[in-house]
């Protein structure tokens, strides 16, 4: 934990309100008030700090840093360069993005700068610096938050000018060596695409090419490229006069950027977190997908993460945005903890007046300053993580599972063209991770390219492309034990998108042959048994042979694939394999992953059946220490039982047989 307790604040934005110094005043009144130790300063504030070229104005933020400082309030110090000011832009249009279409974006919005610019580059290079010699070491100055929210423009997140263009080339060079490995890579003789030139080459574009998917992919992985070397460019800017760690603010399944090649440049990973809560009664779909982003940010680095922005009401930016509910923002603040956050903070401490955010939920609202609900919920959360602090300090969740999710599988299997148009990667993994949750089972979110000796069970729904040593990774992991899970269209392509040929990387671990995969309509659906259940296959069903040796769990029930087998169970080493051939529901998942759990040897930390939406989950330390969060997401009280003797982490209350909780209520065991 950064300065040994839990951070509590968010976003503070005192520039807005400079011509307002009782406002100011007011507003560290009320974080004292509200159990606030921390905040993140200068996120969008470059036109204050550098209202015309070359000239700083850093005496209202050291005013207000220093301010913070007397009353114990912590910093973290943002660099702005998530928002250009109109100088720059005037001055230098070169520094805003070239859009696929080949037109450069009129000034405004943000994140609308060109990652690979020479002039903003040096524009952000020399302002950081001076940030960094002004502040780098300040008492109360913890962190430095790099830009925003990298990539997360309104619309596409790459720059497509001559520069981009260029470095785009110089890094396929870099990559392939020669244009005749290049053309092998993207199947260059495919509609006579054969590149003669180095030129010849551009980025992928609605009136040029798009459909080479090679093009595509590597399109995407050099767009990651350019934003981590910007994102690295500034670090060594800010290092320039400050040893302090780094961090930028990750978003939810955020498709334009590889967060697991940006985290390299990081010392902590840290992320921004809007569920949609409310949008129906049952939160669980909710609560799996706020939760697979935490473990996935924790499991990065195997280490607690921070929870950067959460909104402490209703955000704006939806077709509707619903209140939360009496309990929800403790809950889904514990849930952030529960889950390795060592962090709870907020957009932002203070609506603004005006603009596209003015209607962004806030600790203060535009009226009634503390006499608010918000507010007290706020407090209330503070309250609880200062004395959570010493409980959980030196943990982290450990474990003994893991589910596949990868950025180059999820752009190489959305972008092809057949079995299906519309196959949703994220949703596929999500519907696992669900089985996982609702069993109470933690698992790390990792890479393809991630160690996986030290788990029991390794999930990978639609592992469509199998990047250069995962199949060889996968076979050590059964063959010394583990348990591997796989499904339908998985090991289809290489790291280029070339299908494989003669046979399934891993044919001889998973002891199935694939031979087609149908995308059946609804009118086509199929059905299978499995356990004590009938259950549907549709949209995609994968007929597939099983190799001698290889169980067979269940078959198809109808049409000309039927007696093929759906679901296969193939002994590999010290391990086993299973093999998943179609798309099916929530409720094969469970009572299949039941019994993959129990193949594993892997229970939930309480030992026992969970009520529908409750979910557990465990923080441990080397020491030994064991926190167990149980988590109720029903907007009812609910009852577990079976458990042994627990006493509450925090009440002292003895528990022993049972437990009850109530709406929405998260309750630490030890």
């Amino acid at each position: 934990m950064l300065g040994g307790h839990f951070l509590h604040g968010g976003d503070y934005n005192p520039e807005q309100w400079l011509d307002c110094p009782e406002i100011l005043e007011e507003d560290i009144r009320l974080m004292k008030k509200a159990r606030v130790n921390c905040v993140t300063l200068g996120v969008f504030s470059w036109a204050v700090l550098e209202p015309e070229e070359g000239r700083y104005d850093f005496d209202w933020l050291e005013e207000i840093i220093d301010r913070l400082g007397k009353e114990k309030i912590q910093v973290i110090l943002a660099t702005p360069s998530g928002a250009m000011p109109h100088w720059l832009t005037q001055k230098y249009p070169e520094t805003m993005q070239v859009g696929a279409d080949g037109k450069r974006n009129l000034p405004g919005k943000r994140h609308n700068f060109c990652y690979t610019s020479p002039v903003m580059r040096e524009k952000i290079r020399l302002l950081d610096t001076a940030l960094s010699e002004r502040f780098g070491r300040k008492e109360n100055v913890i962190l430095w938050h790099i830009s925003n929210e990298f990539g997360g423009n309104f619309g596409d997140s790459t720059c497509h000018c001559e520069h981009c263009q260029k470095a785009f080339r110089e890094w396929l060079k870099e990559r392939y060596g020669t244009l005749g490995e290049l053309n092998r890579a993207w199947w260059g003789r495919f509609w006579s695409h054969v590149y003669t030139d180095w030129e010849q080459i551009h980025s992928p574009a609605p009136h040029g090419e798009w459909t080479m998917t090679g093009l595509e992919l590597d399109w995407r992985r050099f767009s990651t490229e350019q934003i981590s070397d910007f994102c690295a460019h500034e670090i060594h800017a800010v290092r320039t006069h400050s040893d302090l760690p780094v961090t930028t603010n990750f978003m939810d399944f955020f498709k334009g950027l590889d967060y697991n090649r940006l985290q390299k440049e990081l010392d902590i990973v840290s992320w921004d977190n809007y569920p949609f809560w409310h949008e129906r009664k049952d939160e669980v779909p909710v609560a799996v997908r706020a939760a697979a982003n935490h473990s996935m940010m924790r499991s990065m680095k195997k280490k607690p993460f921070l929870l950067m922005e959460s909104a402490p009401s209703q955000i704006n930016w939806r077709k509707n945005n619903p209140l939360k509910r009496p309990g929800m923002h403790m809950l889904s603040s514990m849930q952030a903890v529960a889950h390795g956050s060592d962090s709870v903070q907020y957009f932002q401490w203070r609506k603004g007046r005006g603009a596209y955010e003015k209607f962004h939920g806030a600790v203060l609202d535009h009226k009634n300053g503390s006499d608010t609900r918000t507010f007290r919920e706020v407090t209330e959360v503070g309250a609880r993580l200062e004395h959570l602090g010493e409980l959980l300090d030196g943990t982290v969740n450990r474990p003994k599972a893991a589910v596949i999710f990868d950025w180059e599988n999820w752009w190489a299997a959305e972008h092809i063209t057949g079995p299906r148009m519309d196959l949703d990667y994220v949703d596929r993994v999500l519907a696992h991770c669900r089985a996982f949750w609702e069993a109470g089972i933690e698992a790390d979110i990792v890479s393809m390219d991630a160690d996986l000796s030290g788990y029991r069970l390794v999930a990978a729904p639609m592992n469509y492309m199998y990047k250069s040593g995962y199949a060889e990774r996968v076979r050590e992991f059964v063959s010394a034990g583990g348990v591997y899970v796989t499904t339908y269209f998985s090991g289809v392509v290489d790291e280029h998108d070339l299908c494989f040929t003669g046979h399934h990387p891993l044919e001889d671990v998973l002891g199935v042959i694939q031979e087609e995969i149908d995308a059946p309509s609804e009118e086509f659906e199929n059905s299978f048994c499995y356990g004590d259940g009938t259950w549907p296959a549709g949209r995609m069903c994968e007929i597939v042979r099983a190799k001698d040796g290889t169980d067979v769990l269940s078959v198809y029930e109808k049409d000309f694939y039927a007696g093929c087998p759906v679901v296969t169970k193939n002994r590999y080493g010290n391990g086993a394999a299973y093999y998943v051939a179609a798309e099916t529901d929530r409720g094969f998942l469970n009572a299949f992953y039941r019994n993959v759990f129990e193949q594993a040897g892997i229970k939930n930390a309480l030992g026992v059946s969970l009520p529908y939406g409750v979910t557990v989950t465990e923080r441990c330390a080397e020491d030994g220490r064991r926190v167990i969060f149980i988590m109720n997401f029903k907007n009812e009280p609910v009852l577990i039982s079976g458990i042994g003797r627990y006493e509450d982490a925090e009440s002292k209350e003895v528990y022993e047989g049972e437990i009850e909780l109530e709406a929405f209520q998260c309750i630490l065991l030890r």
